[in-house]
C-alpha cells in the first residue's frame, strides 16, 4: 500500500498527539504464513506504516507487512462459536474407524467376529 492510500484511509492523527500501538504482522516470504511480529508505538497510521518498515523489514526479512490498530484487532474465544456444529471426524484422517464401529453393531446384534478366509486356497 502507498503512503498516499494510507493518508487517505487514516483518520489523521489522534486529537491528542499520543501515541497508540499498531500491531505488525509480517510475511517472510511469498506464500508463507502472516505471522505477529511485534508492534510499534506511533501518532497515526503512516508513521506506524513507517516505523514498521524500520523495524521490520530494513534488512529485506520481511516481503509484506500489515500494520493494524491494536484497537481493531478483535478477539473470539467463545467455544461455542469456535465448535464445528456437527461431528465430521469422519474428514480427518483416521478420524473415521470402521473397526469400532462394527464392533458396535456386532454387539448390538449378538454375533461374534467372522474368521478369517484360509488363504492356501
Amino acid at each position: 500500500m502507498t503512503d498516499e492510500a494510507v493518508r487517505d484511509r487514516s483518520a489523521g492523527p489522534s486529537e491528542s498527539g499520543a501515541l497508540e500501538p499498531f500491531e505488525v504482522f509480517r510475511q517472510e516470504k511469498d506464500g508463507g504464513p502472516m505471522v505477529h511480529g511485534g508492534s510499534v508505538l506511533a501518532p497515526d497510521p503512516l508513521l506506524a506504516l513507517h516505523y514498521a518498515r524500520e523495524m521490520f523489514s530494513r534488512r529485506g526479512e520481511s516481503v509484506r507487512l500489515w500494520v493494524v490498530r491494536r484497537a481493531d484487532v478483535h478477539e473470539l474465544d467463545d467455544p461455542d462459536v469456535l465448535a464445528p456444529p456437527l461431528d465430521r471426524s469422519y474428514r480427518k484422517p483416521g478420524g473415521y474407524v470402521m473397526r469400532d464401529k462394527l464392533a458396535a453393531a456386532r454387539e448390538r446384534a449378538g454375533t461374534s467376529k467372522p474368521k478369517a478366509r484360509d488363504k492356501s486356497r
